[in-house]
Order: structure tokens, then sequence, then C-alpha cells
């Protein structure tokens, strides 16, 4: 959800990814290049993600982009992650 939700303002290549990403995140959230590119190789084989080569400053490096199914898996995350906090909400109660 995390990856499809900063995908969502923009295609962007992975070391993009986890900067935003830790950025968003006060630096609380890192995300190691072991689970990235595995996680974005699933989400484009998923449909999700769709991806190309491109050469930037002699160097070559995969962009990746949300595809209109990963808009659609993206509100599904986001409604589904609403529902699941109001359920923890209703358990923790006052005690949040």
């Amino acid at each position: 959800m995390l990856l499809l939700a900063t995908l969502a303002d923009g295609p962007a290549h992975g070391y993009a990814l986890s900067a935003e990403l830790r950025r968003r995140t006060d630096g609380r959230l890192t995300v190691i290049e072991g689970s990235l590119y595995p996680a974005l190789h699933r989400l484009e084989a998923a449909g999700f993600v769709a991806s190309e080569m491109e050469t930037v400053d002699g160097r070559r490096r995969r962009r990746y982009e949300l595809t209109a199914d990963g808009k659609d898996a993206l509100e599904d995350e986001i409604d589904s992650w609403r529902d699941l906090r109001s359920c923890i909400d209703d358990v923790l109660g006052d005690l949040a």
C-alpha cells in the first residue's frame, strides 16, 4: 500500500521511492533494497505497476509507474486500512 501510495504522485525509480518513504515518515520507515525491489516486482507481476528502463546521466535505471489497476488496488487497500484502524480504535477505546 505504501509503495502504491508513493507512486500515486507520479513515476519514480527505486531509490527515489525509498527516499520518499523515508522523507514522508521523518526517517521512521526505511525500506531496504532487498525488500523494495522484490515488492516492486510483485506489484508489477500483479499488474499494479508498470516499469521501463531509462537512461539518466549515462546510468540505466528502471522507472516504475502506477497502472489503472494499481490505482484501484490502492483505493481498496486504503479502504481496508481504514476499516482495520477503526476496529483497532474500537478495541482500544479510551486506552489509545
